[in-house]
This record gives structure tokens, C-alpha cells and sequence, in this order.
């Protein structure tokens, strides 16, 4: 992939006033060519000073939850053109000046997945994580990396880019409305024989910073172990799953897909129908 790729950077939002500023500031303004920001019914300012920031804004409807935003967002970004998605929490928990390293490996063409891994290293603790989380995050990684055969050190970041040619080939609008969106997305990447990376990113846990509390952790333990074993059904032949089988292509509207798919003619424009988030 050359160097002058088209660079989106995506943040599903929901009550990031505090942050937002700070995050989007810190982005490297001569890599990152767009920034999309899916609200999902923040109750606070985030949208008025996402429009005051100059940046796309688009605003559920109603709450869809954690991956019914990203399903937006890849969508939306894949509308705009992006060559490579960055998907970025506006919460700050996240260094984006490291944007350059974390779409590295998808230019160089040596990954379509690239994950800024808290955990490579040995400052996760240090920057804040709760010991708690600390190690359900490794025994989860763990389980992930025997079920999907990775050498991942960790599956569970909120920073995260992806290849166009990934997005254009995985079922992500198939997955579930919640946090194991996420997990789901990693596993049929593998599912889907695309490669994966990874780069060290510093932790930041403080007062403003988005937190997943204790008993939403444990559904999303659960979800992801439920996704492993969705996986393995399907590898064993025992269940086929949908996720893991059929591309975007198959699961989107041909009304929409002109627009989403780039390799489609300019004929198909006439059954382009705007995208509306729900």
C-alpha cells in the first residue's frame, strides 16, 4: 500500500465533552485526513464541541451501544473513502500522536489489523489499570490467542486501525450492539485469513476517562468467551456461523453498496441510497 493513503480516524462517542478536545488536538494533523465522530445520545456536550472542532458528526437516533456505534463509524469512513481506519476512543485513555505507528504496518502491507496493545510492555499497571482488570485481560488474551492460534498480548484495545480491504471483507454489521463487538471483529479477521499486529501504547486511566465497571465486565467476559467458542463450533464443523463465513459484501444492501465497496461500476450509483444512522 503506498504512503499517501487516505487516512480516517473514527471515535464512537457517548458523553466525551470532557476529553474530546484533548484527544482530537493531540492527532498528528499531517497524517490523518478525516475525523468522523458517531455520537451515541451523549448526554452532555460532546456533539456541540465535535461541530465546533470542525469535525463530521453524525448522531444516533437512539442509543445502539458500544458496536452498534463502530458499525456507524466503519461504515461511514468506508463512505468517505478511507484507505486505512483508525478507530480512536475520545476519551483520552488512548495516546493519539501515536497514530503514524499504529497505520504503519497496513501501509508496509505486513497487516490489515493493527492493535495498540496496553499490555506489550510493562506499563499498564503503572499507568493506571486496576489489577483486576489487569488480569482478566490477560487470561481472556490468553484464551483468545489458543482458540484463534495468535501471539496477540492483548485482544481488548480501544485503539485499533484496520485496512480498507478488511473492512470491505468482514461481516462487522453482523455483530453484536455491545462491548464484545470488539472480539468478534478479531476473530473473524483470523476467520478471514487477514493478518495481524501490534504496537506498544501507553495506559491512561483517570477520573474523566471511560471505564467499563465491574459487572459490564463480567457480560463481556462472558461474550467473549461465547465468541470463542462460536469460533471453534465453526472451525470444527459442528455449527456454521454467518461471521465467520459470508463477507460484507453478502449481508449489505445493494442500495448501499455502491457507495460502501469500491471496486463497484459507477452504474451502480443508481441504486445509491444515503446512509442514514439509526
Amino acid at each position: 500500500m503506498p504512503q499517501n493513503t487516505k487516512i480516517v480516524v473514527v471515535m464512537p462517542a457517548y458523553n466525551a465533552a470532557r476529553t474530546l478536545e484533548r484527544t482530537y488536538k493531540d492527532l498528528p494533523a499531517n497524517v490523518v485526513d478525516h475525523v468522523i465522530l458517531v455520537d451515541d445520545v451523549s448526554q452532555d456536550e460532546t456533539v456541540e464541541i465535535a461541530q465546533r472542532l470542525g469535525l463530521k458528526v453524525i448522531v444516533h437516533v437512539q442509543n445502539r451501544g458500544y458496536g452498534g456505534n463502530q458499525k456507524t463509524c466503519y461504515l461511514e469512513a468506508l463512505r468517505d473513502g478511507a484507505d486505512v481506519v483508525v478507530m480512536l476512543h475520545p476519551d483520552y485513555q488512548y495516546d493519539s500522536r501515536l497514530v503514524p505507528q499504529l497505520v504503519a504496518p497496513i501501509q508496509q502491507g505486513t497487516a490489515d489489523l493493527v492493535l495498540g496493545s496496553r499490555l506489550l510492555g510493562s506499563g499498564a499497571l503503572a499507568g493506571g489499570m486496576p489489577m483486576w482488570k489487569y488480569v482478566s485481560n490477560r487470561l481472556l488474551t490468553i484464551t483468545e490467542n489458543i482458540v484463534l492460534g495468535q501471539h496477540l498480548s492483548e485482544c481488548h484495545t480501544g485503539f485499533r486501525a484496520y485496512s480498507r480491504r478488511l473492512l470491505e471483507t468482514i461481516p462487522f454489521v453482523l455483530n453484536s450492539e455491545e462491548f464484545v463487538f470488539d472480539t468478534e471483529v478479531i476473530a473473524e479477521t483470523v476467520a478471514f485469513g487477514f493478518m495481524i499486529a501490534e504496537i506498544p501504547v501507553p495506559t491512561r486511566y483517570f477520573a474523566d476517562a471511560s471505564s467499563v465497571n465491574f459487572r459490564r465486565s463480567v457480560i463481556y467476559g462472558l461474550g467473549t468467551l461465547a465468541t470463542m467458542a462460536r469460533f471453534m463450533l465453526d472451525r470444527w464443523g459442528v455449527r456454521r456461523s454467518p461471521q465467520f463465513r459470508r463477507n460484507l459484501r453478502s449481508v449489505i444492501s445493494r442500495y448501499h453498496a455502491a457507495a460502501i465497496f469500491r471496486d463497484l461500476p459507477a452504474s451502480a450509483e443508481q441504486h445509491q441510497l444515503p446512509f442514514q444512522a439509526a
